[in-house]
């Protein structure tokens, strides 16, 4: 695995923990997500809460590695659950919970990108906390000496630092595809577009990448 693969895959968070176990075992995840919007369109808020929860950390993830603002992410997560709170009775399942809700947040993500047309570099104080608690991380940060820890820290930052360089939607692909490790298919779905635009999306953010990062990655 190159160095630039690498520090990609170190930016992933943790897998989220299942907000109910109530049917652990006997129903997919997406199936558990239909019973609980069932309940939330006849008024049970604690199933409406428990889809916040569950699905919370991986909308963040992905909102704040578009933003990179941790103000702006909290803000924009509000925005998406109250949206698809307000949205549920035109919920008809042909894609699961998951992928609906990820297409609200990364269009409210993407309009935000657009109508503040900011381009802002993470610092390592700022580094998302999902980066210092993925398991990967943490182990590659523990058996290494100062010297290749200070460098892999000085990679993963000027990697947040170029994505957030590219255009919003390569950047929207990159986060999605790279660091949360979701299928063509599904981002498609979630940007209304074809698997092979976001493959093109794909090539030509992961070429912008590597030549923002070729003097470093010599």
């Amino acid at each position: 695995m190159t160095a630039f693969a690498s520090a990609l895959t170190a930016l992933a968070p943790a897998a989220a923990i299942p907000a109910t176990r109530m049917t652990e075992g006997v129903l997919s995840e997406k199936e558990q997500d239909r019973l609980l919007v069932e309940r939330a369109r006849a008024g049970d808020a604690a199933a409406f809460d428990a889809l916040v929860v569950k699905h919370s950390p991986r909308l963040y993830n992905t909102i704040y590695n578009m933003t990179s603002n941790r103000e702006d992410t909290a803000d924009l997560l509000q925005d998406t659950f109250a949206l698809a709170y307000r949205s549920l009775p035109r919920f008809r399942g042909e894609s699961g919970f998951h992928t609906w809700v990820h297409a609200i947040a990364v269009n409210a993500a993407l309009n935000f990108l657009q109508r503040t047309k900011k381009r802002r570099t993470m610092s390592l104080e700022d580094m998302s906390a999902s980066i210092q608690q993925d398991p990967e991380y943490r182990e590659l940060a523990s058996n290494s000496d100062p010297v290749r820890e200070a460098g892999l820290n000085e990679l993963q930052e000027r990697l947040n630092a170029a994505i957030q360089q590219l255009p919003p939607a390569q950047r929207a692909v990159v986060v999605m595809f790279d660091i949360q490790d979701m299928p063509h298919a599904e981002i498609g779905k979630i940007m209304g577009v074809s698997e092979g635009t976001v493959r093109s999306r794909l090539f030509y953010a992961h070429r912008q990448l590597q030549a923002i990062l070729s003097d470093y990655l010599k």
